[in-house]
């Protein structure tokens, strides 16, 4: 009989044998990959913590709603289903809301007037874009009559202007420049933020001489809002209290999950 020709097989190269140990262990924490986030699954959330300014704008609506809730004394009413105005019963102030404000829009508007068939003593304005503790130290304030039964006539002075901003200066860190025309504090923060005096626009005009803002710069601010000349003093200085001292916590989204990572071919 002939004999049998037995092959036998080639050894294994080093990258063979590599692989062959690779695929033989036991998975251990660093060879398996990541748990992957499903499409559409919620993103982590974590919170942080910024200055009042930098806040995002927050619910209005609702804003609007706890005022009127826990102040009886303004009358609510809706002219139209885009606009609701809350009057005070003395109807020498008002406030209105507009609902569905868009980007360039004043969201609130508020008027003083000397009687109910006065003159307007003096206005205020305030982007969509401003934050809610912003505008709800605006609200507040507007409350106490302190704030708003005693609008001045008379020009701004030095000492209206060192009242106004007396919480920005009492906190310290933030910069005053007084230019020609403009006179600024400005936070100290990257966020940016501050109140201006415009020395140039006339005593009563229907101009704003005043503009509290925050985000980017004063010029192009992410909000802002504007009072004419004749604002209370003491309610600006209600504002730039909340603009200094206050710290607002809000979510911050990260990406859950991340492309899994395989291990690397062996080469």
């Amino acid at each position: 009989m002939p004999k049998l020709s037995i092959t036998r097989p080639a050894p294994l190269t080093d990258t063979e044998r590599a692989a062959a140990e690779v695929l033989a262990a036991p998975p251990t924490a660093t060879s398996s990959p990541p748990a992957h986030t499903p499409a559409g699954a919620p993103a982590e959330q974590e919170w942080q913590t910024v200055p009042v300014y930098a806040a995002g704008p927050g619910d209005h609506e609702a804003l609007l709603n706890d005022f009127l809730t826990a102040n009886r004394e303004w009358e609510k009413y809706r002219p139209h289903d885009e606009t609701t105005i809350a009057s005070h019963e003395s109807l020498s102030l008002r406030v209105e809301f507009l609902h569905e404000a868009m980007h360039g829009d004043n969201a609130w508007t508020v008027a003083a007037y000397e009687s109910p068939v006065g003159e307007r003593l003096w206005h205020a304005t305030a982007t969509p874009t401003t934050p809610v503790e912003i505008m709800r130290a605006l609200l507040n304030s507007l409350a106490s009559e302190h704030a708003w039964g005693c609008g001045t006539t008379v020009p701004v002075t030095a000492e209206n202007l060192a009242e106004a901003s007396r919480p920005l200066d009492d906190i310290g860190g933030w910069s005053l420049t007084v230019g020609a025309r403009l006179i600024d504090w400005t936070a100290p923060t990257a966020d940016g933020a501050g109140l201006r005096f415009d020395t140039f626009v006339k005593q009563g005009s229907v101009l704003p001489a005043w503009t509290i803002w925050g985000g980017n710069t004063a010029g192009r601010p992410t909000w802002a809002i504007h009072l004419s000349t004749y604002s209370p003093t003491s309610l600006i200085q209600d504002i730039t209290s909340e603009l200094a001292s206050q710290s607002h916590r809000q979510p911050q989204l990260q990406t859950a999950g991340t492309a899994p990572v395989f291990p690397q071919s062996q080469r």
